[in-house]
């Protein structure tokens, strides 16, 4: 058996094709995860190019960790293998013989309407309450995450329409739609408190004209919801589940949820309708007189 070339390090190089072709459809904190995974396959291989599904247990055995992180890098592996298989690369997927570890679903926690509307009506103490309040009532109104919300131009919004073109994730762009209130909380915060930006066109800004970071949003969500005596793990990601669940329970159509929260796959939606089921239960166990537990 000949020894292995130190030198020669194949499966180094097609990684590093793969990840210069992900980069032009993913984001960036996709392209690292993916290239942290595959880069402990390398090492493992010795950046050989022995990708048999034998190898690749061993590989999900020895850094997958929880079920979670297992499933992660066996998507990384699959996606990885896909591009070598289109690439003519290798004509046989190894993926196929290993098992999707189960994984518990978490489902996403949302106010409820009365809680939302406490939160967003508040009179909270706040340094900047017209910008937070207009950035509180545009993620709960549009749906949006908090780096969509950092990202967000003025040159983006239209008050008149209500609306605002949004570079979601992978630079992604879409159209998301916000009502009237929503639309006077922004008009009230860029003619008043927005102060003047040094550099670009952001919507939302410091005190020192720069962009908003996400940081600073988690921190006005988590403040805002402490004054209004909400659950403490309320996130931004909170008021964008809390947007999903309560289109979904006044009977706004899936597909349509789907696009204003710009997921790619109707999967992801899905799991907002087990959320709104979940609701319908508790209302039926409280109020049906036939679902009482016999006492």
């Amino acid at each position: 058996m000949q020894a292995k070339d130190s030198k020669a390090r194949p499966l180094d190089e097609h990684i590093k094709g793969f990840l210069e072709t992900l980069a032009t459809k993913r984001s960036p904190h996709t392209v690292r995860s993916y290239g942290s995974d595959l880069h402990q396959l390398s090492e493992m291989l010795e950046g050989q190019m022995e990708l048999d599904a034998a190898s690749l247990r061993t590989y999900l055995r020895q850094f997958g960790g929880n079920g979670v992180t297992r499933a992660r890098k066996l998507s990384t592996l699959r996606t990885f293998v896909k591009h070598l298989k289109r690439a003519g690369i290798i004509s046989v997927d190894p993926t196929e013989a290993l098992a999707t570890p189960m994984k518990r679903s978490h489902l996403p926690k949302a106010l409820n309407i009365a809680q939302t509307t406490h939160l967003l009506d508040q009179d909270a103490l706040s340094k900047f309450p017209g910008r937070d309040r207009a950035m509180l009532e545009l993620m709960y109104a549009a749906g949006l995450r908090a780096s969509e919300v950092a990202g967000a131009n003025v040159q983006d919004l239209d008050l008149r329409e209500q609306s605002i073109l949004i570079r979601g994730k992978g630079n992604k762009q879409r159209m998301s739609l916000f009502g009237r209130t929503c639309s006077a909380a922004l008009k009230d915060y860029i003619q008043g408190e927005r102060t003047r930006p040094k550099l670009g066109d952001p919507l939302f800004t410091n005190n020192h004209g720069g962009r908003i970071t996400t940081r600073t949003i988690q921190n006005v969500v988590k403040r805002w919801a402490a004054q209004a005596g909400l659950p403490t793990e309320t996130s931004p990601h909170t008021l964008r589940h809390s947007f999903a669940t309560h289109l979904l329970d006044r009977g706004a159509d899936l597909k349509t949820v789907q696009q204003l929260l710009g997921h790619e796959s109707l999967a992801t939606t899905q799991i907002y309708t087990h959320l709104s089921i979940e609701r319908l239960h508790k209302v039926v166990e409280t109020a049906h007189p036939r679902s009482a537990k016999p006492g």
